[in-house]
């Protein structure tokens, strides 16, 4: 199905229509063997809020961006390439249902779809584009994959140290490591994770002496499936900024 797509007039005008929704700020999406497999809405879980996100599914890699203008106009474009993605399913859990992980070895983030058939959809469809991907290329699945961040409304108090309260003048930050919410002084150290940046960046005081020691295993999140125990705004938030999780705390 997808071979006798690839290079389908229908496909082509599906593609260069969402390239147009992006605009100049987009990069080129059409390539040579690249069919546009599915899209829709699916509601992000971000470190301040759920945001919801136009998603593309191609048959290498999943696009999203925010929502300017349904179905017309979209930025802020993020290009994961489907080779290093793993997902997983996601407990329901109060309000936040249907949902799964998207895992890369830069960023890992938590999706949620309006019904439990669209959930199963999407995450049948990923699954099958990784698995024709790494039977071609030969490759294997990623095993390394960045940390689940942990939502700023489910830390009042630092995760480390358990005693530093959050407040506009004592900030939240985020662990690159294990995506915990941290107070400054439990996270002044940066230590480089080439997979997800070529400068050091910022993680907690312990996975820091876990690196430093070579136990790198050990910091790894434990608690990935966990999120906030209900929304506390809606999940139609439609604005055009900036991802919270990709602020440099």
């Amino acid at each position: 199905m997808v071979d006798r797509l690839a290079n389908s007039e229908a496909n082509t005008r599906r593609i260069n229509i969402v390239e147009n929704c992006f605009g100049a700020a987009g990069q080129p999406l059409t390539i040579p063997g690249r069919v546009l497999i599915g899209e829709g809405v699916l509601t992000k879980l971000c470190r301040k809020k759920p945001k919801a996100r136009q998603f593309f599914l191609f048959n290498d890699i999943l696009v999203y961006g925010n929502i300017v203008i349904q179905k017309k106009k979209y930025n802020k474009q993020h290009i994961i390439p489907l080779e290093n993605v793993t997902i997983d399913s996601i407990k329901d859990e109060g309000d936040l249902r249907n949902g799964w992980l998207i895992k890369t070895p830069t960023k890992s983030f938590a999706v949620y779809a309006a019904t439990a058939t669209e959930k199963s959809e999407w995450m049948n469809h990923i699954n099958k584009c990784v698995t024709d991907l790494l039977s071609k290329s030969g490759k294997t699945p990623s095993n390394e994959h960045a940390a689940v961040w942990v939502p700023d409304s489910e830390a009042t108090v630092c995760m480390r140290c358990q005693k530093a309260k959050f407040t506009p003048v004592n900030r939240r930050h985020h662990c690159r490591k294990c995506g915990f919410v941290v107070c400054g002084p439990c996270s002044e150290k940066r230590f480089l994770l080439p997979s997800q940046s070529s400068k050091p960046v910022r993680i907690c005081d312990f996975c820091y002496d876990l690196l430093s020691t070579g136990d790198m295993a050990t910091c790894q999140p434990t608690r990935s499936d966990s999120y906030s125990h209900s929304l506390k705004s809606p999940l139609n938030d439609v604005s055009d900024d900036d991802d919270d999780d990709d602020s440099s705390d």
